[in-house]
């Protein structure tokens, strides 16, 4: 005897998946930080929704698309760490929503130089 039970449909929301990758590019290493970029501060202002910053995502029933823009940090291989974030943000997102993630496509918008802020920082002979 075959018994259908139907218990409902279950959905995630598009910033809880934006909310997996984000936190899951931050733990990459080489990555310094995401990038919110220009429209996506208008975004911000404009609706008071509080939008992942650098994250955009696209979420059906079965699947997702994510896409990062990221700030890397200086002396990393860039082709690494982003094929490397690709690797995680995927992995994150498939293991906790179990969504299959279709894309995961990745932008560099800059370089960090955490080394020179930091001297810039404590250096008393600079300029403030």
């Amino acid at each position: 005897m075959v018994e259908e039970i139907q218990t409902g449909n279950i959905r995630i929301s598009d910033d809880v998946v934006a909310t997996i990758a984000g936190l899951a590019a931050l733990e990459t290493p080489g990555i310094a930080a995401m990038s919110g970029g220009i429209s996506e501060g208008f975004a911000k202002r404009l609706s008071g929704k509080n939008v992942q910053r650098g994250v955009s995502v696209e979420v059906g029933q079965v699947e997702a698309a994510v896409d990062l823009r990221v700030i890397v940090l200086y002396g990393s291989k860039i082709q690494d760490v982003c094929r490397e974030l690709q690797l995680n943000v995927r992995e994150a997102v498939e293991n906790m929503t179990g969504l299959r993630i279709v894309e995961v496509n990745v932008k560099v918008e800059g370089v960090s130089f955490k080394e020179d802020e930091a001297a810039s920082i404590d250096d008393p002979t600079r300029v403030k």
